[in-house]
């Protein structure tokens, strides 16, 4: 660290000491003037696998309401993300989303590695990200945790944890019924209805359906894209078996059968037989703006189909209260998607991922009081199979396109041009080309893990906790030779083979080769048992992994209104191995992380939070594109990087009259490299493309309207800065400059929401606007074929959108 960032991280860390310093008194100016105001609301939170006050807590949450899900009409977490600032969630592809925390993310979407940001629903965690990317039904809130959570929620939580948290079986009568109408005959209806059976015995069940057109049309065959059609359900039995003994059994059910992402190809494309330009140059970029989406993939769709039981049981063992929670989750998907933005035969590919996933969690847990320690201690098991196939699909004619791109010989027109000189009436082109990797894999973790909170004194705690986890992995892959039978009905005829060979001679082995996923550099690697890399043969390793995640925090109330803490905690993501190199294996990621912060109510009608962090991040696995030495086809490479990086995250909550609430949240964060070797050279002080800021700001108003009835309005902003870009990003299509777009520029997005309810809250009605501005962005370039067939392609985020809400509740 040179002197320049010690100095400006220390008038940082002083500039929240002085803020701290100052909440006594401004908190007394609050409280004189607030004389009869309600106060803001007490947000409970469990953050610390306790329930406790958002305030009490010494750990940077956003907290995203029921209340306040509903007015931004949000469907999962990718439709919020872009309002709590340092969170970002890639929603494109629901079976393979992607969590991002302070910058920190896994881009590897293989079942070989785990994510650094953990989600969990109810206190259980959902390992894959195929499962991660939930609909939103009956949910009570959504709590963010920023920086490494190791200790309290373990494994692969190393940037931070989102947890879900639903509504639980109550002993009052409740129902509901929700629908949502809007453009692109969006339709969305939601039903719940809570059911006391008995004086021990209450029901809750919930469903949604929702369903849209897409608002991408092929250009060609004027097919809506970009659809949405899911459903799921849940139901939830708690039986109180004594006064001290509680069961609650859940079951929940979540499907999707809709289109898979589509490509908007930016390569201006010539007239068949012309083949775009090669490589392909930024500064010929077509506007995608203007949405002219050519896909020709076979059998489009994504689809997962997941299943899920929980048992939580509950007892008090007088002061101790014990929970038991076991979880048995079983999930599958497919998502095949256009990878060339085109609809051309000679430049067709696609790829298809399926998973297949099933896992058992058990967690015992012990929490008590005992005098001036509030303590939390307990052990967990947790065991997943997973199975992946990465398929390629592709045509003769592609493969034809890459031979003539990256040596100019296209081999299979020479193959055609030999046989029409023969006379044989027969074609090596025009045929189906596969190419598949397969990888299953085995993971068990077991760890033990205790928290303690100390009260010192009245207005001192001091925190411990300490957690021991062990990590067994085996991991296969399964590289088979090309799968392409009706050309090799035609290769494997005598005759064709004969005169083939006799013109064509070494260069016919062209016809039979593996082009996206070649072993051939890997030949020799040893797998396990003596058995080496080879094509067709399965390569298996095993391995394991310990861990030990400390956490130490003392948090001191100022006032009783007002609380500064300092925090240490590490955390870290499981080692494991690399679905797309075979017979790689990697360690654990460990973040060591330190933060500072203020918690403080400014009288009755405002809130301050704010705190400074620092983190170092050694180990960080992630996945590139690039074209190896002597061949012109992409491939996946795992890097490994150390990365740090500092900032400040701020809330503020202010009503300044009865009703009206303002609220703002910010982060600023600077991130970058220690460490990362790449082949442009060592990135090592470059930032890591997280943008410096990111905001939202808001404001909600309640209007009584007596007899009436009231009406609620909200207006709220999301702001993400500029991307920050490095040697590598263009490559990677995250900076890039073009005539008609900067995928790394400033995003803005806004939304209202204006609703009316009837005096007794039974019936309402409102009409929102998403995205009101029709702010659009390339979300940016894919270049999985741009090295290979010169077809770029971009994804758009979403358009302005409206709708209304019907909802009636007894």
């Amino acid at each position: 660290m040179t002197k320049m960032e010690f100095r400006r991280r220390a008038m940082l860390a002083a500039g929240v000491a002085a803020a701290a310093l100052a909440v006594p008194g401004l908190t007394w100016a609050q409280d004189a003037t607030a004389q009869g105001a309600t106060s803001l609301d007490d947000v409970i939170v469990t953050a610390q696998r306790r329930e406790q006050s958002l305030q009490e807590v010494p750990i940077t949450v956003n907290v995203i309401s029921a209340k306040t899900l509903e007015a931004l009409a949000a469907d999962d977490m990718g439709d919020m993300a872009a309002f709590v600032p340092g969170l970002s969630v890639s929603n494109t592809s629901p079976t393979q989303a992607r969590y991002s925390i302070r910058g920190v993310a896994t881009s590897d979407f293989g079942v070989g590695t785990d994510p650094a940001v953990g989600v969990y629903v109810d206190g259980v965690y959902a390992a894959r990200s195929g499962a991660a990317l939930l609909a939103f039904s009956d949910v009570a809130r959504v709590e963010v945790l920023k920086g490494p959570q190791g200790t309290l929620f373990g494994r692969n939580s190393a940037a931070g944890a989102v947890s879900i948290t639903t509504n639980k079986p109550s002993d009052d009568f409740e129902a509901k019924l929700g629908l949502r109408l809007g453009e692109y005959d969006k339709q969305r209806l939601e039903g719940l209805i809570n059911v006391p059976i008995n004086d021990v015995l209450a029901l809750r069940v919930n469903a949604l359906s929702n369903r849209r057109d897409g608002w991408l049309i092929d250009s060609a065959t004027g097919e809506d894209y970009d659809r949405e059609n899911n459903w799921a359900a849940r139901a939830a039995l708690r039986w109180d078996v004594t006064p001290r003994t509680q069961a609650i059994l859940s079951w929940s059910h979540d499907e999707i059968d809709q289109d898979a992402r589509p490509a908007i190809g930016v390569a201006p494309i010539p007239a068949t037989p012309g083949l775009p330009a090669f490589p392909p140059d930024p500064a010929d970029y077509t506007n995608p703006f203007d949405q002219h989406v050519l896909n020709d993939v076979i059998d489009n769709h994504e689809t997962r189909r997941l299943d899920e039981g929980v048992l939580t049981i509950t007892h008090a063992f007088g002061d101790i209260d014990f929970t038991s929670l076991t979880s048995v989750r079983r999930f599958t998907t497919e998502n095949r998607e256009d990878e060339d933005g085109t609809n051309r035969p000679d430049l067709y590919f696609d790829t298809n991922n399926r998973e297949k996933n099933r896992s058992w969690y058990q967690e015992f847990r012990l929490a008590g009081e005992s005098g001036a320690f509030n303590w939390i201690a307990g052990a967990s098991y947790y065991s997943e199979h997973a199975e992946q196939r990465s398929d390629t699909y592709a045509t003769t004619d592609t493969i034809n396109t890459i031979l003539t791109n990256a040596a100019g010989a296209p081999l299979f027109s020479l193959a055609d041009m030999i046989l029409g000189m023969a006379g044989i009436p027969a074609s090596t082109l025009g045929h189906s080309w596969q190419e598949d990797m397969i990888n299953e894999g085995d993971f068990d973790a077991t760890a033990v893990f205790a928290d303690v909170i100390w009260t010192a004194t009245d207005r001192l705690n001091l925190t411990f906790g300490l957690r021991y986890t062990h990590d067994k992995k085996s991991f296969q892959w399964l590289n088979g030779r090309r799968v392409a039978p009706e050309l090799d009905a035609v290769l494997n005829d005598p005759t064709i083979n004969f005169v083939l060979s006799d013109n064509m001679g070494p260069a016919l082995g062209y016809l039979h080769a593996d082009y996206v996923f070649d072993l051939s550099a890997l030949a020799g690697v040893p797998c396990e048992n003596g058995v080496t890399v080879q094509e067709g043969v399965t390569c298996k390793l095993s391995d394991s992994w310990s861990d030990v995640s400390p956490r130490f925090v003392a948090d001191y109330h100022l006032t009783d209104s007002a609380m500064v803490f300092f925090s240490y905690a590490k955390g870290y993501k499981a080692g494991g191995f690399n679905s797309v190199e075979v017979a790689s294996r990697f360690d654990n990621e460990d973040v060591q992380n330190f933060e500072i912060g203020l918690k403080s109510d400014l009288g009755a009608k405002a809130r301050l939070n704010i705190s400074a962090f620092q983190y170092d991040y050694d180990g960080k696995q992630s996945i590139r594109l690039v074209v190896p030495t002597g061949s012109s086809v992409p491939q996946y490479l795992v890097e490994t990087s150390d990365d740090t990086a500092w900032g400040v995250d701020m809330q503020l909550d202010v009503e300044p009259l009865d009703g009206l609430n303002l609220f703002a949240n910010a982060q600023y964060i600077d991130a970058t490299y220690n460490r990362k070797m790449t082949d442009d050279g060592d990135l090592a002080g470059q930032p890591t493309g997280e943008p410096l800021w990111s905001a939202s700001a808001g404001a909600s108003y309640r209007h009584d309207l007596g007899a009436a009835g009231s009406l609620d309005m909200q207006v709220i902003h999301a702001y993400r800065g500029e991307g920050r870009c490095n040697t590598t990003s263009t490559g990677q299509g995250s900076c890039l400059q073009t005539p008609w777009f900067d995928p790394s520029e400033a995003q803005n997005r806004t939304d209202v929401r204006l609703y009316w309810r009837n005096a007794n809250a039974r019936y309402q009605v409102g009409v929102y606007v998403n995205n009101l501005f029709d702010n659009q962005y390339v979300t940016g370039v894919n270049n999985i074929t741009a090295t290979t067939l010169g077809t770029p392609f971009v994804g758009l985020t979403e358009p302005r959108m409206w709708g209304v809400d019907l909802t009636y509740t007894y």
